[in-house]
């Protein structure tokens, strides 16, 4: 089988950010997103992973998935087993929890470590790139319980507009 083409995704075919002189001098690389807005006024497009194809989506996936993101959280508090991970998360199944860490772990985000002891033990903590996405995603999270009551606001005002439109 022969895989489509990876157009305009910015892993392919090489490194994933090349800035050209001009945009060096035009950019603030401390910025928020400044490499994706590098990627964008370098090809002048839409971002690479919006493209169908591009393999960057599987991790985006991986990582943004609603187990991913509570244990990748949980674990910038230091290693932890599985059973703790599983008692932490509130609601995740064994099953989504092993395939989340899996996951997680092939991407290289999560490092996993099994002693050979019995009872069997297994312990997982973030590697540095995944202590980099944790730190990120935990603004998220924080961002998100700091503005919860916001969100159900907006979430009320939306139902009440569509119950006086059914109304009319």
């Amino acid at each position: 089988m022969i895989s489509p083409p990876l157009t305009f995704c910015k892993y392919v075919p090489f490194g994933k950010y090349v800035l050209t002189h001009n945009m060096e001098h035009n950019m603030d690389i401390e910025a928020p997103g400044a490499s994706l807005r590098a990627a964008l006024a370098r090809q002048n497009q839409g971002a690479q992973l919006m493209a169908a194809a591009c393999p960057s989506r599987a991790v985006l996936s991986h990582l943004t998935s609603r187990w991913a993101v509570l244990v990748l959280v949980l674990l910038l508090g230091g290693t932890r087993r599985f059973s703790e991970l599983r008692r932490e998360v509130g609601g995740v199944s064994e099953k989504m929890l092993a395939q989340t860490l899996e996951a997680l772990a092939g991407d290289g985000f999560v490092l996993r470590h099994a002693y050979l002891v019995i009872p069997p033990k297994v312990e997982y903590s973030l590697t540095p790139l995944g202590r980099e996405a944790a730190e990120r995603l935990a603004m998220l999270v924080d961002w998100i319980e700091d503005n919860y009551p916001r969100i159900e606001q907006a979430r009320a005002a939306l139902a009440e507009s569509a119950a006086g439109e059914q109304a009319a």
